[in-house]
């Protein structure tokens, strides 16, 4: 089993009791104005896109992690590596995301969790490259992009919903940790 341990996260592969918390996040409008076309999800969508994940894992070798506190063992919300289909002009590059839960924001855990998620992504997965996708607007995940090291590559638009994107990427054979 897959598990990075942080100073104050555990990213783990996804359990059962993960649907709830999760739905919950998903199903939060803030969470999601920068999401997909904005709209939040219910239980079945977030049921489905854990189901995804699990099998991104199963066929990739990578995936996205549950974030867990480990003070309480919470579930944050999530982070990690998957391939970016939405966006197929930057395929065949690896994405690296994350999304947590409102309470959990402005903590720095977007960052710790996404920063273990490199450092997998570089020494145990070997990639060269990743890139995050962001709406320009997003201005909290930019900071996170930054902090990580990545750089602005292009604008573009989303294939499916017409909204503008900010592709960020950093070469990991640069990557200083």
């Amino acid at each position: 089993m897959t598990e990075i341990l942080t100073p104050r996260l555990r990213l783990r592969r996804w359990e059962e009791d993960d649907l709830i918390p999760m739905a919950e996040i998903n199903a939060d409008p803030d969470v999601m104005r920068f999401i997909g076309d904005g709209s939040p999800r219910n239980l079945e969508e977030t049921a489905d896109s854990i189901e995804r994940w699990e099998e991104e894992w199963d066929e990739e070798g990578f995936g996205l992690f549950a974030v867990e506190l480990l003070g309480s063992g919470e579930l944050a919300g999530f982070t990690g590596l998957s391939l970016p289909h939405f966006l197929p002009e930057v395929l065949p590059d690896v994405e690296i995301g994350w999304r947590l839960g409102r309470q959990f924001w402005g903590q720095g855990y977007a960052s710790e969790a996404a920063h273990a998620s490199l450092e997998f992504a570089l020494q145990d997965r070997g990639l060269d490259r990743v890139v995050s996708i962001c709406r320009p607007a997003n201005t909290a995940s930019q900071n996170v992009m930054r902090k990580l090291g990545l750089s602005l590559e292009r604008e573009t638009v989303h294939p499916a919903y017409g909204h503008a994107l900010s592709v960020y990427g950093i070469d990991l054979t640069e990557y200083a940790g």
